[in-house]
């Protein structure tokens, strides 16, 4: 398996868990209480530190901190871009009125709310992204203060 398809596969499946859990609190109207959507970072974590788990079993010895932050990077930026058009297409063309019910009071006082609330998506999706392969990376990095 060539290197740059796992992270994508990885993508994928974030963005499917992403799409499921939000098409899920649509189910119960709760899509529109933006305090759920901190349980995407939780998604997106899995994902990300599966893919450097794997990637590390995958190239054992040859393992480099960039090679699992790459692939970290990769598996996050793919299901936040997939999950923003998924989002975009869903609050314009399923529900027109997602963004209405979403916050009223901030429909009426921008006259671009549509594209705020797809760039609020995409770049919370971006800082969880880096922040979190950061941090998984501090779990799989060897260690220079340990000789072997």
């Amino acid at each position: 398996m060539k290197n740059i398809t796992l992270p994508f596969r990885f993508g994928i499946a974030a963005t499917g868990g992403l799409i499921a859990y939000f098409l899920l609190l649509a189910l119960v109207n709760k899509h529109t209480n933006i305090f759920f959507s901190l349980f995407n970072g939780v998604i997106t974590g899995f994902a990300i530190y599966e893919v450097i788990k794997y990637t590390k079993i995958q190239l054992a010895d040859s393992f480099t901190y960039s090679k699992g932050f790459t692939n970290g990077v990769i598996t996050g930026f793919v299901a936040t871009l997939l999950f923003t058009i998924f989002f975009a297409i869903y609050s314009t063309e399923l529900n027109p009125d997602f963004l209405v019910q979403l916050s009223k009071k901030w429909a009426n006082a921008y006259s671009n709310f549509q594209g705020i609330v797809f760039f609020t998506v995409a770049i919370m999706g971006f800082a969880t992204t880096i922040v979190l392969t950061l941090t998984f990376m501090q779990l799989f990095k060897d260690s220079n203060n340990l000789k072997k």
